[in-house]
């Protein structure tokens, strides 16, 4: 058992290695299962996500155990948390008509039980904060009543709380637990399938053949490789990892500044959370939130990414008028046949993708799962197009495993976020936050957006982007909507503003990771970052002033005069910010900009 299940932490496996039998086996059921739930029809919620919690749980608690005691303490509670789950799964039907109120000891004992792994499950995957919030909201639950003032609640029966958190179709099984199991766990499947293969290098060599003759050519090729990569992992962490393992080594043998070197990447691979299709699984959350189609929040949301990265792209040759930012060699740039060949790894499932959501009218998730067979298909050939079983397997084998273990992850977020949201839900909190907000604000918008803002920055260095979000647009989205805000904007302002603290210090993650792989002190990449990554702070703003930016959908011109004129607003305050120039000049340059963006 030992050997089918050894345990093997993110950090210490090695990229090629084949993972042991038994978790490659669990991967093939985790993805088995979820695209079975893709293609078997509607299967009861009290089913599919208890069994969606089931599987992650062996993920977080086991094969990221870093010490025996979390190993052994995992396999025990993967095997109760197991039992607790098949419970609720199995009694779907009588726990239905029970509407969320518990009538037994045991139900009590496994709900409890299923909270408190809830949180266990988030701590081991991502750490202490988000835990801590989710059981500060649980305690304001149970003792609100005791909480003198507006914010108190008159209070919950034990036995309805926990119900209503883990036997009805809310808290740990509410809608959100239903976005991860349906149509977040396809696409972390499909970023998986594509990483394993050649995709990743396709990206890169598109990315060289594109930029990397350009001043600043190694910087640039970061910027549209990250954009591509981002993608599909929608995880800033991940996307400094794999490409700033290849373009961080190309830019520091140009003898690009370090810290430069380390900024372009963590503000580069930042933006791969707001990039469609994914988005950091915010998309999917969004759609459920919205109610929204994913088609219309990927059209919304494209404008506004290519912004950042455009701006990314000035703020680059602003820093050529400071350094000497040389191109990437000739001879280091691959040949158009290899670029061609490469693409194609990633290209074609992409186009499918597309195509079966915009021509073929089918969801999201279903064209996503077509696109995993194609996928799956192209692993079966190397960059040289060199056919391999056994290359094949251990390819497929990395993929299974990938996306068993960042379906877990994305799991255990948000489920414990589920719980926050129930308990802001079953006790009115949400709506008196949004009335404090309002009062603040003195119910002006302007006012009530830098304070949403703020929020997003607090919680965001605290919990994950996805988390963040899903939080902030509970307690401040409504605020915002009630002064005016179109929905779908009012949530995009939150969830960017959510990705600010990827690249602010203090807890700025993007940057902690690039920081260590360039070999530089982690503020001065963090100063430079910010400067690059200016956009992040400006752009959804920017869309609040200018709304149409988001219309791409419904008005195309109105959209790309918008964007334009923001582009240009960007690309002023961005020289303005970095370029050596006259301190007159780039104070002008500022407050032209900003005039452009946001009165003209």
């Amino acid at each position: 058992m030992h050997a089918l299940f050894s345990s093997q932490t993110v950090d210490n496996a090695t990229p090629n290695a084949v993972a042991p039998p038994g978790w490659i086996a669990l991967g093939v059921i985790s993805v088995g299962f979820h695209l079975g739930l893709i293609f078997y029809g509607l299967t009861p919620a009290l089913v599919s996500r208890p069994l969606h919690m089931a599987l992650l749980l062996p993920w977080v608690l086991i094969y990221m155990a870093k010490t025996p005691f979390q190993r052994i303490s995992g396999w025990g509670l993967t095997l109760l948390g197991i039992a607790a789950c098949a419970y609720i799964a199995l009694n779907e039907a009588t726990l239905a008509n029970q509407y969320g109120f518990i009538d037994t000891h045991l139900q009590m004992a496994i709900g409890l039980f299923l909270i408190v792994l809830a949180l266990e499950a988030a701590r081991r995957a991502i750490g202490w904060p988000l835990p801590l919030v989710a059981l500060v909201a649980l305690l304001y639950g149970a003792f609100g009543q005791y909480v003198p003032g507006a914010f108190g609640h008159p209070g919950l029966p034990l036995q309805s709380m926990v119900g209503s958190l883990t036997i009805a179709e809310g808290g740990l099984w509410g809608s959100l637990t239903g976005v991860s199991v349906g149509v977040v766990a396809i696409f972390v499947i499909f970023g998986a399938v594509l990483n394993a293969g050649e995709a990743g290098q396709g990206f890169m060599n598109l990315a060289s053949a594109v930029a990397g003759r350009l001043t600043g050519g190694a910087a640039k090729v970061s910027v549209i490789s990250s954009a591509l990569m981002g993608s599909i992992s929608g995880s800033a962490s991940a996307n400094v990892a794999s490409t700033g393992a290849i373009t961080i080594p190309s830019m520091v043998r140009l003898r690009y500044p370090r810290s430069f070197a380390g900024a372009v990447e963590a503000v580069a691979s930042s933006g791969g959370q707001i990039m469609p299709p994914l988005m950091g699984a915010g998309a999917f959350v969004m759609v459920e939130l919205t109610g929204t189609p994913y088609t219309q929040i990927m059209a919304a949301a494209t404008l506004p990414a290519v912004l950042y990265f455009l701006t990314v792209w000035m703020g680059i040759n602003a820093y050529a008028t400071r350094h000497d930012l040389q191109p990437i060699d000739a001879s280091e740039q691959p040949a158009a046949k290899e670029v061609l060949i490469t693409s194609l790894f990633f290209a074609v499932p992409f186009v499918l993708l597309l195509e079966r959501i915009f021509n073929g009218g089918y969801t999201p998730q279903y064209a996503a799962s077509i696109a995993i067979f194609a996928g799956v298909a192209l692993l079966l050939v190397d960059v040289t197009l060199r056919f391999s079983i056994t290359g094949f397997a251990n390819r497929l084998a990395d993929a299974v495993v990938t996306a068993g273990r960042q379906i877990a992850t994305i799991g255990a977020i948000i489920l414990c976020a589920s719980l926050v949201i129930g308990v802001l839900s079953l006790t009115g909190l949400g709506v008196k936050i949004t009335s404090g907000i309002l009062s603040l604000s003195n119910d002006l918008l302007w006012p009530a957006l830098l304070l949403t803002a703020l929020a997003c920055l607090i919680l965001g260095m605290e919990v994950p982007t996805t988390a963040a979000y899903v939080i902030c647009v509970s307690v401040a989205g409504p605020a915002l909507i009630s002064l005016g805000l179109e929905p779908l904007l009012a949530h995009l302002f939150v969830f960017w503003y959510a990705l600010l603290s990827t690249i602010t210090p203090p807890v700025c993650g993007g940057v902690f990771i690039a920081a260590g792989m360039v070999g530089e002190n982690w503020l001065k990449v963090a100063i430079k970052a910010m400067a690059l990554g200016i956009g992040l702070y400006i752009i959804p703003l920017a869309m609040v002033a200018n709304p149409d930016v988001i219309q791409l959908a419904f008005n195309p011109a109105g959209a790309l005069l918008d964007g334009l004129k923001i582009a240009a607003g960007l690309t002023a305050i961005s020289f303005g910010v970095i370029a050596r120039k006259a301190i007159w000049l780039r104070v002008i340059l500022v407050v032209a900009g900003a005039a452009v963006i946001f009165l003209v």
